[in-house]
């Protein structure tokens, strides 16, 4: 982690900000909606979390020279919403019976637990949905690029999934495993990057490769704390990769190079962050973090 950045008092910084605009994204059509659609789309997407995707889009545009305050700052949030609304998506209809059956999420029950399976699938449906119009609702001439790399790293991250299910039990090369790291999890989180630096006017490109080491790195992390972690540190059931023969990057290679293999990710993910100077303390910061974290 960043050496002297606090980092968890700018996540929180950053969940603050963005919480309201989740509320009321999570609001809209409420009242015209059928009730229970809306609560389990609300409890979807305010179930907390550490908000890590808007935090990368928010430092990626501070540190390719976006000014808060400025429309363009007002775009990124607007992104940053639409990527966590993507991400609460993924996860109600991962933790599914038919996919991960997972019980438990964020220390809460699962969505299907918490309402129904019916009602789980609808509303990650409809937290896809609001995504793109939270997006789209913005005039700015940069939205249909952002709307194209959001809907390109949404399908790669379905595409991934099916990877992941296809794996199980599988011997999957190392290759193999990376693409599925690459679409499950490095898509939405290339894309959180690129988006921050293109709403502050920078090429998206460079950004992209930087987030894409920094998603293989966060989900080796994850595959690791599944295998070393406890279930209440987690908030979400441990142990089930091994349980459901799930292909990871350390199955393959060994826990001690998979760790090796993160820290190298990070690593280069840094050294594309010099260019940038100070103004991206924060984003290095989150680099660190992807690996370093706890749950």
């Amino acid at each position: 982690m960043e050496p002297g950045f606090p980092i968890e008092d700018y996540l929180r910084a950053v969940s603050e900000r963005v919480e309201p605009r989740l509320a009321a994204l999570a609001g809209d059509g409420r009242a015209a909606g059928p009730p229970r659609l809306a609560e389990a789309v609300r409890y979807a997407l305010l179930g907390g979390g550490k908000r890590l995707r808007p935090a990368l889009v928010l430092a990626s545009f501070e540190a390719h020279g976006g000014e808060h305050g400025s429309a363009a700052s007002d775009l990124a949030f607007r992104f940053a919403v639409s990527v966590e609304a993507i991400h609460a998506y993924s996860l109600v209809h991962d933790d599914l019976p038919s996919m991960d059956d997972d019980d438990l999420r964020r220390g809460r029950p699962t969505v299907h637990r918490a309402f129904d399976e019916a009602t789980a699938i609808l509303a990650g449906d409809a937290l896809q949905a609001l995504a793109f119009r939270n997006l789209l609702a913005s005039p700015d001439p940069a939205v249909p690029e952002l709307g194209r790399l959001l809907a390109e790293a949404a399908y790669r991250m379905v595409e991934g999934q099916m990877r992941d299910i296809a794996g199980e039990h599988a011997r999957l090369g190392e290759a193999e495993v990376t693409d599925l790291m690459a679409t499950k999890t490095g898509a939405l989180v290339a894309a959180s990057v690129a988006g921050g630096a293109a709403c502050a006017g920078a090429q998206p490109g460079p950004a992209h490769r930087i987030g894409l080491d920094l998603g293989l790195a966060f989900q080796i992390a994850d595959d690791l704390l599944d295998l070393t972690a406890d279930s209440a540190t987690l908030g979400k059931r441990t142990g089930k990769d091994a349980e459901h023969g799930k292909s990871t990057l350390h199955g393959v290679v060994g826990p001690d190079e998979a760790r090796r293999r993160a820290e190298g990710l990070v690593d280069r993910a840094l050294s594309g962050l010099v260019p940038l100077g100070p103004r991206a303390e924060p984003l290095r910061a989150l680099a660190r973090f992807v690996y370093s974290r706890k749950k």
